[in-house]
Formats: structure tokens, sequence, C-alpha cells
């Protein structure tokens, strides 16, 4: 069964609140068994005009499990935490 992933860029708009956020999103994270391949590393652009800024990579188990992981309440816990301190932009993905 091909794994699934959650790829995220974040522009944070209150450091202070969203602290709040990555409490309760690594909560998810683990109750989810998400792997976290990347989160908030340094970028390089190397072709096109993206700008990323805070870049986060998630492994789960299926597609299906990202996405669940998405929907969850735990998730979702961390998602009302977050509202006001970033600009979200994510996407769950099939992958190998």
């Amino acid at each position: 069964m091909p794994s699934g992933y959650i790829i995220a860029n974040v522009r944070v708009t209150n450091p202070a609140q969203y602290g709040e956020y990555k409490k309760w999103s690594t909560a998810a994270m683990k109750a989810h068994g998400a792997d976290v391949l990347t989160r908030g590393g340094d970028v390089t652009v190397l072709e096109g005009d993206w700008q990323p800024e805070r870049v986060v990579i998630l492994k789960f188990a299926s597609y299906s499990a990202a996405k669940a992981f998405y929907e969850s309440p735990e998730y979702k816990k961390a998602r009302a935490a977050r509202a006001g301190a970033a600009i979200m932009r994510m996407v769950a993905i099939e992958g190998a």
C-alpha cells in the first residue's frame, strides 16, 4: 500500500500563539503515527518562483491515514489553536 504524505508551507504571523499550535499538532502527529520528515529546516529554492517559508513534511502509513489525521479531533484542536497565528498551505499526497 502506498504511503501518504502531508506537505505544508506555513507563514507564521504570531510566533507566541503558533507555539501552542506546535504543542497540539505534535501530540496529534504522535497519536496518528506520523513520521516527521522535516519541520521548519533551511530551504533553498532550486528552480521556479516558489518562496517557501516554514516547510513541514509528514509521512503516514497510507494516503487515507494522512487525510484522517487532518480530520481527527486531535488535529482539529491544533488547528483551532493556530487560528490567526499563521497562514497555512497544506496538501495530502499519495506516494511511494
